[in-house]
C-alpha cells in the first residue's frame, strides 16, 4: 500500500509540475502577443496639412484702456470769484471760447490808479522836457552852464523813463483784466464742472475739464514677427462682445448713427514703436479709433474684438491642432509616427492659425485628440476633406 500512495504522490506532484509550468509559458506567450499588439498598435486620428490661405485675423482681448490726446483743464489765470458761466455739463466749446467770468475787484481800482500815475508821468515830462528845450537853446547860444543843460537831459530822460514804468504797469493790469475771462483750451466737450458760481478760485485752479473723445487710442504688444505684418495706416474693426461696456463714465453726448451695442469701429494703426527698421524683440502697436459716434469714452473696457479689415497670405492650420499655449504641435511623419513639433504663432481668425516658425507647407498636423498623445506613436490619420 505505501508502495502505490508513493507511486500516486510522485503523479500528482510532477502533474502539478506540469501545470505550472505550462501556465508559465502560456503566462509568456501572452505578455510577449501583447507586447508585440501594442508596439504594432496604430492609433487612429484625424489630421490636416498646413497649407497657405488668406486670412483675416481676429484678435481676442480681454482689456483696452482707451485714451485721449485731446483732455486739459480750464484754469483761472489770476484770483477771484467766479460771476457767470457760459456754458454747463456736456456743453460743446471751442479752443478760445470764454467759458467763465471771474471778478477781481482790485483790479479796477488798480488800473484807475495806474491811469492817474500816467497822468502824473505824463506832466513831469512835459515840463522835463520843456525844460530840456531851454537848457538846449541856452547851451547853442553859450548862455547856460554845461552842467544844467547835462541835468535837464537827466530830467528829461528819467520823465520818459517813469512814464513807460507807469505805461507798462497799466499794460500788466490790462492783461489781468483779460485774464477774468476763462476760455477754453481746445475744442471738445464740458466734462467735468469743477467749480460753480460764486466760488473764489486763485490763479492756478482748474475749473473745467474739457475733452475730445472723437479720436481715441491704445496699444497692445506685439512680437516682432507679427508687428512686421503690420503697416502704419492699416484698417482694423473693434467689436465690443460685452455691450454692458458702454457705460459713460464722463456722461458725454451720443453722436448721431450710432448702433448702440451693435456698433463697429473703424480703427487705425498709427503707430508701431521702435520703427520697424529698427531691431526688436517686442513692439507697441498704437490704434486709433474712430468714435465719431460719441459712444466710446477715455476709461478701460473689455471683451474686445479686433478685426483685421484686410486679409494676408499666410501659411496656416486648424486652431485644434495647437496644444500647450499654442507653442507646441503633433505632426505625422513620414514613418507615420508621431513627432511633437515646437511652432511659433501669430493672428487667427478663429478657425486658422498663422503658423510664423517650426512648420512647413504641406506638414500633416493632427487635430483630433491631441491630448495624452506621445512622440514616436504609430497613427493612421484621416484627412479632413479627404486625400491622402
Amino acid at each position: 500500500m505505501k508502495k502505490f500512495y508513493a507511486v500516486g504522490l510522485v503523479v500528482i506532484l510532477m502533474m502539478a509540475i506540469g501545470l505550472i509550468v505550462y501556465g508559465t509559458y502560456l503566462n509568456e506567450s501572452g505578455e510577449n502577443q501583447i507586447a508585440m499588439r501594442m508596439k504594432e498598435r496604430t492609433i487612429p486620428l484625424q489630421g490636416e496639412r498646413a497649407k497657405y490661405r488668406n486670412l483675416s485675423p481676429v484678435f481676442k482681448l480681454e482689456t483696452i484702456n482707451l485714451s485721449s490726446d485731446e483732455m486739459a483743464d480750464a484754469v483761472a489765470l489770476i484770483n477771484g470769484r467766479i460771476e457767470n458761466s457760459f456754458v454747463k455739463k456736456n456743453s460743446y466749446v471751442t479752443r478760445g471760447q470764454t467759458i467763465f467770468e471771474l471778478v477781481n475787484e482790485d483790479i479796477p481800482i488798480k488800473i484807475q490808479q495806474a491811469d492817474s500815475s500816467i497822468a502824473k508821468a505824463e506832466a513831469q515830462l512835459l515840463r522835463a522836457k520843456n525844460s530840456f528845450d531851454r537848457y538846449t537853446r541856452l547851451k547853442d547860444r553859450n548862455a547856460t552852464s554845461l552842467e544844467k543843460y547835462d541835468e535837464a537831459k537827466l530830467n528829461y530822460e528819467a520823465a520818459q523813463a517813469s512814464l513807460r514804468e507807469a505805461q507798462a504797469v497799466k499794460e500788466q493790469l490790462l492783461v489781468q483784466d483779460s485774464r477774468q475771462e476763462v476760455i477754453a483750451p481746445i475744442d471738445g466737450e464740458i466734462l467735468i464742472m469743477y467749480k460753480q458760481i460764486g466760488a473764489y478760485v486763485n490763479a492756478g485752479t482748474p475749473i473745467a475739464l474739457v475733452g475730445n473723445f472723437e479720436r481715441l487710442t491704445f496699444s497692445v504688444p506685439v512680437e516682432d514677427a507679427g508687428a512686421r505684418t503690420l503697416s502704419v495706416g492699416e484698417r482694423f474693426e473693434l467689436n465690443f462682445m460685452n455691450s454692458k461696456s458702454f457705460k459713460k463714465a464722463y456722461d458725454t453726448e451720443y453722436g448721431a448713427g450710432n448702433l448702440g451695442s451693435k456698433q463697429i469701429f473703424p480703427v487705425y494703426v498709427k503707430e508701431i514703436m521702435p520703427d520697424l527698421n529698427h531691431q526688436a524683440a517686442m513692439r507697441k502697436v498704437v490704434f486709433e479709433v474712430d468714435n465719431s459716434v460719441g459712444i466710446l469714452e477715455q476709461q478701460a473696457y473689455s471683451d474686445v474684438e479686433l478685426i483685421r479689415s484686410t486679409s494676408h497670405n499666410a501659411l496656416t492650420i486648424p486652431l485644434t491642432a495647437l496644444s500647450e499655449n499654442r507653442q507646441y504641435v503633433f505632426i505625422v511623419t513620414p514613418e507615420n509616427t508621431l513627432d511633437r513639433r515646437r511652432i511659433t504663432t501669430g493672428a487667427d481668425d478663429g478657425k486658422y492659425v498663422e503658423i510664423l516658425t517650426g512648420l512647413r507647407e504641406g506638414d500633416t498636423v493632427i487635430t483630433s485628440a491631441t491630448k495624452g498623445l506621445e512622440e514616436g506613436a504609430k497613427v493612421t490619420v484621416t484627412l479632413v476633406g479627404g486625400g491622402k
